[in-house]
């Protein structure tokens, strides 16, 4: 299914509907501030399961997850006063912030090291699907196994048609990766460049 929804305005009753196919076990591929991304549940193993799969991706390779809001980031992570005067900073934005997870993280979304890759996009539609949800949701970008990247909804509603519940059409978004940045021990450590500016972390 392919569903529109206005990206600066999210009507609630589209956003109920991929909420409840969500709850229900349901992959949804939606935009963020990057790629168009691909998700589920981060309580649904079933659902996280299919997501490897649909990727081919490593178990070893945890995905990251998106969080509403910064204060539901610290449910989630253990977050010092460092980090989160350095996150308020910069999110909601193009970032995906390296944290040791806690307790309420799924063992299956934990790297060796125990930590967890978070996100809070600044896209409309990302965080009142994750706010609807009351759980993270899954994100990682929609692309094909070899890498190639869906710039348009409709040709990756095309793609993934027998494997992905609901495809969202939030219109165009950047097409870069988010900046990857580790701040574990409250050393910063930039694991990829991309869209955000990691200047204060240089």
């Amino acid at each position: 299914m392919l569903l529109k929804i206005n990206p600066q305005n999210p009507q609630e009753r589209q956003i109920s509907r991929v909420v409840d196919i969500i709850n229900k076990g349901g992959i949804v591929a939606y935009p963020t501030d990057t790629f168009y991304g691909i998700g589920c549940d981060i309580m649904n193993k079933k659902a996280i399961e299919k997501i490897y799969a649909i990727k081919q991706r490593n178990k070893n390779k945890p995905f990251s997850f998106i969080c509403p809001d910064l204060k539901d980031i610290s449910k989630y992570a253990k977050v010092s006063n460092f980090a989160y005067r350095n996150m308020k900073r910069l999110l909601p934005g193009p970032y995906t912030f390296v944290l040791a997870g806690s307790k309420l993280v799924p063992k299956m979304m934990l790297t060796k090291r125990k930590t967890a890759g978070i996100r809070v996009p600044d896209n409309e539609i990302a965080l009142a699907m994750a706010k609807g949800l009351g759980h993270p949701i899954i994100s990682t970008s929609a692309t094909r196994p070899d890498g190639q990247i869906f710039e348009n909804p409709s040709l990756l509603h095309d793609y993934f048609i027998k494997t992905i519940d609901v495809v969202i059409d939030g219109g165009p978004v950047s097409g870069s990766p988010s900046s990857v940045v580790s701040l574990i021990d409250d050393i910063p450590e930039i694991i990829r460049y991309g869209a955000g500016n990691v200047d204060i972390f240089e």
